[in-house]
């Protein structure tokens, strides 16, 4: 619910914690610390005092003990808090406000908090993983962190295993990292995190660990789902990963791979055995209408002779393979403004997004008058917004004085 003032309210005048506010959300638990800092002064006299605190029954709190606890243990008086400390370590409602405890601003209750928690089994800190780790980023957040990692490294694998699929991000991917490192997970389960997980961090370990794990008898479990993962940097990892696997001739399929970083993993795996990828860029490149992206990495490894060919390109009747052509003259460094403007009206956005792209070092060449024709309503979108974007840039490139390219 994320209203720390309304929580504070509700807690002050009795609801239950629970009921008060998202237990499970870190931010809830923040949110509340400061929300009770900041009650009205008819609510703020409802917090509780060092001497109430004194007169709750021992053991663990009942509901409405815990309210006022918490209530402590968030109050703007710095002896409240501390005094709050020594009821909460024993109350498992309470012990997310413990961690927040551990990064208070005031000395005595920082230090008192860490020790508490420090008493808490690893088992009982994991279910605070995603506040602890939301606090990490305080200035003393870090020693909370490291009882949880300590945890996670020295506990059952069963609770890192448990946190690999978390809500929270940060809670992934340090359980991830954890795995990782004490190999909880095969190397087929990892090429299959990577090729499933939409997270760049996780991807990338898990994919890179799983080629360093790879044995003989799995490699296709680690290649199969790296080489057909929707996410390049997975996908490059498989290309790369083929090398190691002695099966560099697949890797031909992956030079005309829509992704560029993909392509160049593809050229240096085949390199490896002497093969060189640019007679097939030359070939494909003589109809490249079932690899469209053949004309990019023509002219990621071609040379000066190979600019005309992707001149011709740029006239193909198939949209992806103008796109493409345009990258490719880029990357060759052969780009002639005169040449790439009428793509800016090209009846295909990727087109005409990759001619903006060709276009921008040259903006302030570009004919003002024909750059804010193009900006008209009436025009479509994709060559509006390419438009305003080079006027944008004419603009940026005559402030600092640049002239024209040539």
């Amino acid at each position: 619910m994320n209203d720390g003032h309304g929580a504070a309210e509700r807690v002050a005048r009795g609801v239950p914690v629970h009921e008060a506010l998202d237990t499970t959300s870190p931010a809830d638990w923040v949110t509340l610390d400061s929300g009770v800092r900041q009650l009205a002064p008819g609510a703020a006299a409802l917090l509780p005092t060092r001497n109430e605190l004194r007169h709750l029954p021992a053991g663990v709190p009942s509901p409405a003990a815990a309210s006022r606890i918490a209530l402590a243990l968030c109050h703007p008086n710095g002896r409240v808090r501390l005094a709050a400390l020594e009821r909460a370590a024993g109350a498992a409602v309470l012990r997310p406000l413990l961690v927040v405890r551990c990064a208070d601003w005031v000395a005595p209750v920082s230090h008192r908090a860490r020790e508490l928690l420090a008493e808490v089994s690893g088992r009982r800190l994991v279910p605070l993983a995603g506040l602890i780790l939301f606090l990490a980023r305080r200035e003393r957040g870090g020693s909370a962190r490291e009882l949880l990692d300590r945890a996670l490294r020295e506990g059952p694998g069963t609770d890192v295993v448990d946190l690999l699929t978390s809500g929270d991000r940060a809670v992934r991917r340090l359980a991830h990292r954890v795995a990782v490192d004490r190999r909880l997970l095969t190397s087929a389960e990892l090429a299959r995190t990577a090729a499933a997980s939409d997270d760049i961090r996780v991807q990338t370990l898990c994919a890179e660990a799983a080629l360093a794990t790879m044995g003989d008898a799995d490699v296709d479990d680690v290649l199969d789902p790296l080489l057909s993962a929707r996410s390049p940097q997975v996908r490059s990892a498989g290309v790369t990963g083929l090398r190691r696997a002695g099966r560099h001739g697949e890797a031909v399929a992956f030079l005309a791979d829509r992704a560029r970083v993909v392509r160049a993993c593809a050229r240096y795996v085949l390199r490896q055995v002497g093969t060189d990828p640019l007679p097939l860029y030359r070939e494909w490149c003589a109809d490249p209408a079932e690899q469209p992206a053949a004309a990019a990495g023509l002219g990621e490894c071609g040379t000066g002779e190979d600019a005309e060919t992707l001149w011709g390109l740029t006239a193909h009747p198939v949209s992806a393979v103008r796109a493409r052509a345009v990258a490719g003259l880029r990357a060759l460094d052969a780009v002639r403004p005169d040449r790439i403007r009428p793509l800016l009206d090209d009846p295909a956005a990727p087109v005409v997004r990759a001619a903006c792209l060709a276009l921008r070092p040259y903006a302030a060449g570009l004919e003002r008058d024909w750059l804010l024709a193009r900006t008209a309503p009436e025009v479509p979108a994709p060559t509006r917004l390419a438009a305003r974007r080079l006027v944008v840039a004419q603009d940026r490139a005559r402030t600092r004085g640049l002239r024209p390219a040539r």
